[in-house]
């Protein structure tokens, strides 16, 4: 690692801890040639799929896609932003766990209203809403049957 502030080659160590949820090493760091200190942060780069869109046009996965449907579905939904996160976090793992290059964005849609059934009904059906581009309030409905007949049930 070269030092920030002289630029010289030899950095040295000095102490190590894991920060976000251990997904992430801070490292304390002094330069050999200025003893000056500097924190770096170290991460995974792990690679997501492309994603494959209905048209057939491919373009890179877009997390920040995936969180604005997810919090316009949420909006003043008793559920958190750990709870959010960790959805949007199992939805990636799923991705990669797939081992493809690509994936079609129904894909990535399924996952997001399966997770939404789960956490909450109602955001469920607000992104299935869009989602599906319902036409009528009979598909409404139907969504809604589709609630009960899977056993799904309500918060408490």
């Amino acid at each position: 690692m070269h030092c920030p502030f002289c630029s010289a080659q030899d950095t040295k160590v000095i102490d190590s801890r894991l920060v976000g949820e251990g997904h992430q090493i801070r490292r304390r760091r002094t330069c050999i040639a200025c003893n000056e200190r500097f924190t770096t942060f170290e991460t995974a780069e792990l690679v997501m799929p492309r994603v494959v869109k209905t048209d057939g046009t491919r373009e890179p996965f877009n997390e920040d896609k995936l969180r604005n449907g997810l919090i316009r579905a949420l909006e003043k939904r008793p559920v958190s932003v750990e709870e959010a996160e960790q959805l949007i976090n199992r939805i990636k793992s799923e991705l990669r766990a797939t081992g493809e290059r690509e994936v079609s964005s129904q894909l990535i849609g399924n996952l997001m209203m399966e997770s939404l059934r789960k956490l909450d009904q109602v955001a469920y059906v607000r992104f299935a809403s869009v989602y599906r581009s319902f036409e009528d309030i009979k598909e409404f409905g139907e969504a809604i049957a589709n609630l009960n007949i899977t056993g799904v049930n309500p918060k408490s």
